[in-house]
């Protein structure tokens, strides 16, 4: 699989797909709210990514960028066999991936200098950023939104969006940097693959769902397959107790709403993040949740 994540004009999302599920997307666009991909690593680096415009009869217009304005350049090419071969040596990082391409400047003019922020703003901005960091979701875009709006008072906003941004992007590449020394597995890694095996098998498992539990058990139902028979999550203030060492709390449930069914959801999903080596703490009763404890929670940015 391809370390990836692509972005769609319809607004879909595909993240770590093959090379032919890639050349799929890439012959598929061309159509009116469908006419393009954005391509980024995982981890998303700021400033770098791939991406291709195409409209029906015409050519597909590759743009690139390593960083700043000054690197991003773009080229037009004939073939979506030859656009995605492209894109999947840009995401491997082959050397010379990008050569015999007659790549040319995108013209984008650099941006106006971001004046700094008040130094006692900043301290209490990049403390609110390293927590949203650890938690582990969002991009870098989701994280700069919220450390703009962090602050605001009587709607004043201290800082702008743009020196956000510059301080999300500063902390995030720092972030990056940490999780490389990380070991192979972790227990975020080993809760996302967990829920991966009870999607699969008909409870529909999302991770960082909704804002509470009373909105996520609203909420999941529209999520999942049309043949689910339940449903597991934990909210965003779930993630923030486990970022901050307190475990994490899983919401759980039947969709016919018996009590019954519940339970059976809960034993199956118990069983499943057993198996997946996390520590389960649950007394079998369907009005109780779930609990993971002991956690060691180093989750991977993905962007």
């Amino acid at each position: 699989m391809l370390e990836i994540k692509i972005a769609t004009e319809n607004q879909q999302t595909h993240t770590r797909v093959s090379d032919q599920e890639l050349g799929g997307l890439v012959h598929r666009i061309g159509m009116t709210g469908d006419r393009f991909l954005v391509v980024q690593r995982i981890p998303d680096i700021p400033g770098t990514f791939i991406q291709v415009w195409h409209e029906v009869d015409g050519a597909y217009d590759v743009e690139h960028r390593t960083g700043g304005a000054a690197t991003h350049v773009r080229a037009l090419i004939e073939t979506p066999g030859q656009v995605a071969a492209l894109m999947a040596r840009w995401a491997r990082q082959e050397p010379g991936w990008d050569t015999g391409i007659g790549w040319e400047s995108a013209g984008l003019p650099e941006p106006e200098p971001v004046p700094e922020i008040a130094a006692g703003i900043r301290e209490e901005l990049e403390e609110r950023v390293r927590e949203l960091l650890r938690g582990g979701y969002g991009s870098v875009a989701d994280l700069a939104e919220s450390a703009e709006d962090y602050l605001v008072k009587d709607g004043v906003h201290p800082v702008t969006l743009a020196q956000a941004r510059q301080l999300v992007e500063r902390l995030w590449l720092e972030r990056v940097e940490e999780q490389q020394r990380w070991a192979d597995v972790t227990d975020p890694d080993r809760l996302g693959d967990a829920f991966a095996v009870l999607d699969g098998r008909g409870i529909t498992a999302r991770e960082h769902f909704a804002c509470c539990r009373s909105c996520g058990v609203g909420e999941i139902r529209a999520e999942g397959r049309d043949d689910a028979r339940g449903f597991v999550f934990f909210h965003i203030q779930g993630t923030e107790s486990a970022a901050a060492g307190h475990g994490l709390t899983l919401y759980y449930g039947g969709f016919d709403k018996s009590a019954e069914t519940a339970a059976a959801v809960g034993r199956e999903v118990a069983a499943v993040l057993g198996e997946a080596g996390l520590t389960v703490e649950w007394d079998g009763s369907p009005d109780r949740a779930i609990e993971l404890t002991g956690l060691d929670w180093r989750k991977r940015l993905v962007g």
